[in-house]
């Protein structure tokens, strides 16, 4: 990260502390309003990863809405932790909770109305055969029909009811394990959000030491010739600041998990 987006991100941590400070201590609900508000792009990410699952994306921001609310009442100012990073696990929560509890009500077209009938007799059949539910190509193979056909009259089927989260949607797969799962990307935000705090801890040397080895991909030799030290030291710098965010991000993941 360069000087200037190090600078940026101190900002507007420090200005996410103030206004929960107002907030907590001071019972300015202006500024529990105006947060809520400067974390809608964060609300915005989070529910995007997880469009196209049978809910619109407005109806999913608005639940991201409500994790950061809960997370800005639940925030303990004590915690040396960015709000950001607390949030994000809160309004996944969220999310995962309204998949979990949402009761899907569709119109189903007659064609897949039919189709239902005999995909869910012959699922019968085959969970008595092989001891198991069926796949969704076991079940497309089995009727003589499209595997897109089979499974979009599963989904079908299951729109019209609550779905069990112990529910089978392949061999031993449920619909818990498709709700929520590690999306790489999502992974990838968190752990930037982690990096940006870590970053804190390190002395601006440091951090530019780091910044010519990670980001312009230059040589231990060549920062040395930069910065005005030996070779030695700056694999020293690099081994230690490594060390230093790594435990201030385990402390981190610790705290949001208490």
């Amino acid at each position: 990260m360069d000087e200037g987006g190090h600078i940026a991100n101190a900002a507007r941590a420090a200005r996410e502390q103030e206004l929960l400070r107002r907030y907590h201590v001071g019972g300015d609900m202006r500024a529990r309003d105006q947060l809520a508000e400067e974390m809608l792009p964060l609300a915005r990410a989070l529910a995007g990863r997880y469009a196209g699952r049978g809910e619109p994306l407005d109806d999913l921001v608005q639940v991201a809405c409500v994790g950061i609310m809960k997370a800005i009442d639940g925030f303990d100012l004590s915690r040396e932790v960015r709000f950001s990073s607390y949030a994000t696990p809160t309004v996944l929560g969220e999310i995962k909770r309204h998949f979990r509890d949402k009761t899907w009500s569709v119109r189903v077209p007659r064609g897949l109305q039919e189709l239902q009938l005999v995909v869910a007799k012959k699922r019968d059949e085959l969970t008595n055969e092989l001891g198991r539910s069926p796949t969704v190509q076991e079940l497309a193979d089995a009727v003589d029909a499209p595997f897109e056909e089979v499974l979009a009259t599963i989904q079908s089927a299951g729109a019209r009811r609550t779905r069990s989260l112990d529910e089978p949607t392949g061999e031993d797969v449920t619909l818990a394990d498709s709700l929520g799962g590690k999306d790489v990307e999502l992974e990838r935000a968190e752990m930037r959000v982690l990096l940006d705090d870590a970053m804190e801890v390190l002395s601006e040397r440091d951090r530019e030491v780091l910044r010519l080895r990670f980001e312009a991909d230059m040589t231990q030799t060549e920062i040395a010739q930069r910065v005005g030290v030996s070779q030695m030291q700056v694999s020293r710098i690099i081994r230690q600041s490594v060390n230093k965010m790594r435990l201030d991000i385990e402390r981190a993941k610790a705290d949001r998990a208490a």
